[in-house]
């Protein structure tokens, strides 16, 4: 009473109806046909669950069962996705495998090609961490230029942290070991857990509302992903950000890193590193301070010590004002009398016209001898308009010589520059490439030379003689040489 079904499915690019004409297809061929509808069908989908019949063969491949209470996903992971993986697979593992989904031909069986794996619970903190820091860096809230120098002596501090902990006990150790004159406020918080975030918003608004703080230490100790989340979030991030006043972050352990620590102004491994960073080192301001006193004492030394010698060079130069002008009397007396001697002797001086006429006519006879002496050197010398003539003639011919010699130089190194890029041309790679050849390579960027070096399903690059292509690997065949026969 009811009619055969019809079913249409498309194989090798032909629709057929089954159960009209009751084609039938091979197996091979209709497990192809359901690869290709998985995989073209599903996009790249994420899947938690625990990791059962984990195996991994000599190849480096990696297959699995993902299962949770009702169900369970065969998974496979091939060697060139599972070495990025930085932990080891094992069963009973929580899992979040990234991968589209896909049919093994060869028995038959659907299962999901995985392309990343990471550990549940951890792992989605991670993400939402990476995506968080991300965004917070792209609006350059981790710039360098827009943190605030930490002062070298704080007055007053402000450590925000959980009143019980042990980090708040280290940071007070170490603080009053270096510098335990320095004055500290606690304004205690929950470091972890729902609350935690709002109190620890709520403090770093309060502690720029006091106006007094010189800076801030927000803080607490080691733990896990999960219980250091509080300093991970983008509310305290900002409030860290938007603080007026310096912060200091330390939050757990030297290799723990939170998104407080990237906005924070300093950061700092753990909470005794940054009471050391914050507090200035006593000791050695005591011995600055001694050595400055000392300093002091010996400049306050030696400038009364200068000034005192100044003072007795000074007394002794000092003369009565009589002295002073017995001296000037006396310089008067001097002047006098050689200014009377000198009159006398322009008086009784020869006549000065004669005398300059003797010394012109000394100067002619002179100049005679030496215009004489000038004629008698310039005889059987060369003319000088032919000795610049000949020297005219000498750079010309030169420079024709050096012109011919340089073109020729030139037109030899430009002949064997060309032999040589004939030959580099000939040699270039890029030449087999335009002849028809192509490099393949993984997508790891090996270079592929055998079909055994690739698997099923994997994305390969070839590079042509102009641009390159990308395809993805559908199956495989083994050519035999004539060398592999005769082995």
């Amino acid at each position: 009473p009811y009619p055969d079904p019809i079913y249409s499915i498309k194989l090798w690019g032909m629709d057929t109806a089954i159960g009209t004409n009751r084609q039938i297809v091979s197996v091979s061929d209709l497990n192809r046909s359901a690869r290709r509808l998985l995989e073209g069908e599903f996009p790249m989908v994420y899947v938690e669950g625990e990791i059962s019949n984990f195996a991994n063969p000599s190849s480096g491949h990696w297959y699995l069962t993902l299962k949770d209470a009702q169900s369970q996903l065969r998974c496979a992971m091939f060697r060139n996705r599972n070495q990025h993986i930085r932990f080891s697979p094992k069963n009973g593992l929580q899992v979040v495998i990234r991968g589209k989904v896909s049919l093994y031909e060869g028995r038959g069986e659907y299962q999901l090609i995985a392309e990343h794996m990471e550990e549940a619970g951890d792992g989605a903190l991670r993400r939402a961490y990476e995506q968080l820091k991300a965004r917070l860096q792209a609006e350059g809230l981790f710039d360098v230029d827009r943190k605030k120098p930490i002062p070298a002596m704080p007055g007053h501090v402000a450590i925000i942290t959980s009143a019980t902990g042990a980090a708040i006990h280290d940071v007070l150790t170490v603080m009053q070991r270096r510098f335990p004159a320095i004055n500290i406020s606690i304004l205690p918080v929950q470091v972890q857990g729902e609350q935690s975030i709002g109190q620890i918003v709520n403090a770093l608004e309060l502690a720029n509302q006091q106006g007094d703080f010189d800076v801030i230490l927000l803080t607490r100790g080691g733990g896990s992903l999960e219980d250091l989340w509080s300093f991970n979030t983008e509310q305290v991030a900002r409030a860290v950000a938007n603080s007026e006043i310096p912060v200091v972050c330390a939050v757990g352990h030297e290799s723990d890193v939170s998104i407080a620590d990237f906005v924070a102004d300093l950061r700092a491994p753990t909470p005794s590193a940054a009471a050391e960073l914050i507090t200035p080192n006593g000791a050695e301001w005591l011995l600055n301070l001694d050595r400055i006193n000392r300093s002091l004492l010996e400049l306050m030394h030696s400038g009364i010590a200068h000034r005192q010698n100044n003072l007795a060079h000074i007394s002794k130069r000092l003369r009565h004002p009589r002295q002073r002008l017995q001296d000037l009397h006396q310089r008067l007396d001097d002047q006098e009398i050689r200014l009377t001697n000198a009159f006398r002797y322009h008086l009784g001086a020869i006549n000065v016209q004669d005398r300059a006429s003797r010394l012109i006519a000394a100067a002619r006879r002179n100049l005679e001898r030496h215009n004489t002496t000038l004629q008698l050197l310039s005889r059987g010398l060369v003319s000088p308009a032919a000795r610049i003539s000949a020297l005219t003639a000498q750079t010309t011919q030169l420079h024709r010589q050096l012109v011919r010699q340089e073109g020729a130089l030139a037109a030899t190194r430009l002949s064997r520059f060309e032999n040589l890029a004939a030959k580099l041309n000939a040699l270039s790679p890029l030449a087999t490439l335009s002849r028809g050849y192509a490099i393949v390579t993984n997508s790891a960027g090996e270079i592929l030379t055998q079909a055994e070096a690739t698997d099923v399903g994997e994305t390969i690059n070839a590079r042509l003689g102009k641009g390159e292509l990308q395809a993805t690997v559908i199956s495989t065949t083994l050519v035999s040489t004539k060398k592999d026969s005769a082995a």
